[in-house]
């Protein structure tokens, strides 16, 4: 199983998020789970790397160019791929995955994980969707979702594209679950 992953970039961050996502990168290596990620070395970016470098795992960074060239890369990561735009670079990750994991972190981040919602909802992606909460940090996110069904802006149905995790270990047990949603999401993606 391959899982991209998306997450901070900023150093200046709660340590209590680095050590979530040091944890989280130690079992994704232990469960032999391989990482694709932004290819940043510092946040908590830089940390879930160290920790699957660290614990023998698998990672694979994904980095535009002009990131690469302000050397904003981790230096370890040996299997990094330079692209030409962010853009690009989300499209190489979503290919590549079979599930999607967001963990804490900025606009980027969150603009990251809504399209991977976007994706599950319109049947263009079909791996799980899971959010680490780290510190109830997606709450308002969660009751945004909350209230765009309330609103009719998503069926209930939609709530099965995304789950919610607090834990890196319920992290990993929502891999192994592997959830379906729907089959053809598209016949309820209009409302």
């Amino acid at each position: 199983m391959t899982v991209s992953v998306f997450a901070a970039s900023s150093s200046r961050i709660d340590k209590r998020y680095m050590l979530e996502a040091a944890e989280l990168g130690s079992l994704f290596a232990r469960a032999q789970i391989n990482v694709i990620y932004g290819g940043g070395g510092i946040g908590l970016m830089g940390v879930l790397a160290d920790a699957v470098i660290e614990n023998g795992g698998s990672i694979t960074g994904v980095i535009p160019s002009f990131m690469n060239d302000e050397g904003w890369g981790h230096q370890h990561v040996t299997d990094m791929i330079i692209t030409g735009d962010m853009g690009e670079r989300k499209k190489r990750m979503f290919a590549a995955a079979d599930a999607v994991v967001a963990l804490p972190g900025g606009p980027g981040t969150l603009e990251e994980l809504t399209e991977a919602i976007t994706l599950k909802q319109l049947g263009l992606f079909k791996g799980p969707v899971i959010i680490l909460n780290t510190l109830d940090f997606y709450r308002s996110l969660i009751d945004l979702l909350g209230q765009m069904v309330h609103g009719n802006f998503l069926r209930n149905e939609h709530t099965g594209i995304w789950e919610i995790t607090n834990t890196p270990k319920e992290v990993i047990a929502a891999l192994s679950l592997n959830n379906r949603w729907i089959d053809d999401p598209r016949k309820i993606a209009r409302i």
